[in-house]
Formats: structure tokens, sequence, C-alpha cells
């Protein structure tokens, strides 16, 4: 990679994802913003970076545009995270979702065009293939949205495309498959189903599997992530910009191999814990069976390598969590 630093802006710099972003790029010596409303970041994750000279925290909302372009001052790139996650979220209050993942996107993006930002590099979603059943999913191939989450995450390429066409600001689409991994939130209504499970696991009590367990994702540890941000932010290519990108693993588990996973890592630390059984429940509204992504655009665009397997994250990020849920 390059050596030359910049300034990056990250929003949602306080959530699962923003955070370690936060983290890495400080770690490599860049200029970090971090703007975020704390409506599901935490203070915590960014606490050790308070004290960085190259870090400021930038408290406000995306929905005002006027906090956005306080944000985007001389910056060199953006790192779009902030967004309401969850289906079921959207499904409870699709109004909300919305207004922070449209609305707030497109704010961004205009802040971003106005600030002349080098290039804006944004977590789009797996979710847009919506009821689309081909495997795996490439990302010229995608269907109907199945929760208005999926179509905030649609609409968003949708602006992201057009803004590089009329305006000529460069853009580059992220779509997260299942990520995980250390500084993810086990609390709340709403918590992803790897740390939810741990949290579960840790308490003696039995995770309930949405289904059969036959359901399957492409689970991508965090720093496979973080490592498609700094190539998308990075490359040189101009036929690499301007497109979306699946950021995954390229493998798929099913919900009951991630558990028998995590029962056998948490179980090194807790032998009680291997004998914890499963609940299965009914299936969850707008869940989609199988989730797997084609990497060959990334691997040969990007010259993306993942280094994390599940397995390998499973076993970082359960050791984080140990150390670190009290």
């Amino acid at each position: 990679m390059i050596n030359k630093t910049y300034k990056i802006l990250i929003t949602g710099g306080a959530g699962f994802i923003g955070s370690n972003l936060c983290e890495y790029f400080l770690a490599k010596g860049h200029q970090v913003v971090c703007l975020d409303n704390f409506a599901t970041g935490h203070l915590h994750n960014i606490t050790p970076f308070l004290e960085n000279k190259h870090f400021t925290l930038l408290e406000g909302d995306i929905r005002s545009l006027e906090t956005c372009k306080q944000a985007v001052k001389e910056v060199d790139y953006v790192l779009h995270q902030a967004a309401l996650g969850s289906v079921p979220r959207s499904l409870k209050d699709p109004i909300t979702t919305n207004d922070v993942n449209v609305s707030g996107f497109l704010n961004m993006l205009v802040a971003s065009r106005d600030a002349k930002v080098k290039r804006f590099i944004y977590a789009a979603s797996s979710s847009t293939y919506g009821d689309s059943e081909n495997l795996p999913k490439v990302e010229d191939t995608i269907g109907k949205p199945l929760s208005p989450y999926a179509i905030t995450k649609y609409v968003n390429e949708l602006y992201a495309e057009i803004f590089s066409k009329t305006y000529g600001i460069e853009t580059i689409g992220l779509r997260y498959f299942n990520v995980f991994g250390r500084k993810q939130d086990p609390n709340g209504a709403y918590a992803a189903v790897i740390p939810l499970f741990v949290k579960q696991f840790m308490n003696h009590e039995s995770p309930v599997i949405n289904g059969d367990g036959n359901y399957s994702r492409d689970f991508t540890y965090i720093d496979n992530v973080i490592q498609m941000n700094e190539l998308a932010m990075l490359t040189e290519n101009p036929e690499a910009v301007n497109t979306v990108y699946n950021t995954a693993y390229g493998d798929r588990t099913t919900l009951t191999q991630l558990v028998q996973l995590l029962k056998d890592n948490l179980a090194l630390f807790d032998s009680k814990i291997a004998d914890i059984k499963v609940i299965y429940g009914p299936n969850r509204a707008g869940d989609i069976p199988h989730s797997l992504a084609s990497i060959e655009k990334a691997q040969s665009k990007l010259g993306y390598r993942p280094e994390y397997s599940i397995e390998q994250g499973i076993k970082e990020a359960v050791s984080w969590y140990f150390h670190n849920l009290k």
C-alpha cells in the first residue's frame, strides 16, 4: 500500500465496523474524523482514540446536511458506514430506516461532491440480492428486495451510480455479507446472530435458531472488511471505481454449523457450554434461505485476498468476547 497519509471521514465511526476502521487507519498514521450520533454506536468503542491527536470526534446526525458539510471539510476520502441496520428494525419502523439510510446517504453524497472528496466508499449490503436464488451471488444479478432495509441499500447504489455519472465523484459500494468480529454489540433487540449467540452461551442460555438451521450465510470476519475498505480507498485502477463489490469470504456456513463452531470455541473457555442445547424456532420474516458471495470481481479488480475464514474469525471473535464481555 502507498505510505502517504490522508484525512479520512468515517461516518458511523463509533459503531462495530466504523470503530474498527477508525482503529486501523489511525494505526496507519492517517487523520481520522469520526461522525456518529450514537444511535447504535458506542462511545466505549472509540474511547481509546480520544487522546490521539490524529482523531476527531464529531457528534452529529447524517440527516442534517449542515452536519455532513462540516464533517467533510478538507477530507480526502469518505468511508460511509452510518446506517440503521437490521431487517426486523426496518419492518417495524420503515420511516426512520429510510430517513437515515436514504436521506442521510444523499446528504453525505451531496456534501462529499461539494467538498470535492477524492472518493466516496460506502457500506452496501448483500440484502440487495433480495429474492434472487442464484448462488453464488454475482454483483450484476440481483432480485427484488425483501425488506425496507434492502430497498434503502439498493437506493444507495442507484444514487451513487447517478452521482458518479452526473457529477464525476468517484464512488465504490461494498456489499457486506454478515460481518462479525470484535466490538460487535451483543445487546439490544437487533443484535446480530453471532454476538447474540455468544452472549447467550456465555450466560448458559439456549440460543434460538430461526428455522431448521439449514439456512446458510457467508459470514465475513471484520479484518476482511477492513482490507476491502482500504483497497477501495487506495486503488488506482480506473476500472475499479464507480461500481459495487461483494465483501465476503466466499464460503457459506449453515446456522447449525455456526452454532457448533461457537460451542466448540467457547467450550475452550467454559466447558459447561458444550452441553447447552439449541432451540429451533420459526423462520424470520424477510430472511433469505441462502447467501454466498462470488468474490471474483473484488479479487480481479482490487486484488482482494481475504485472510480470515469463518473458523479463524470465530476463534478470534470468541477470544475477544471472553476477555471483554462482563
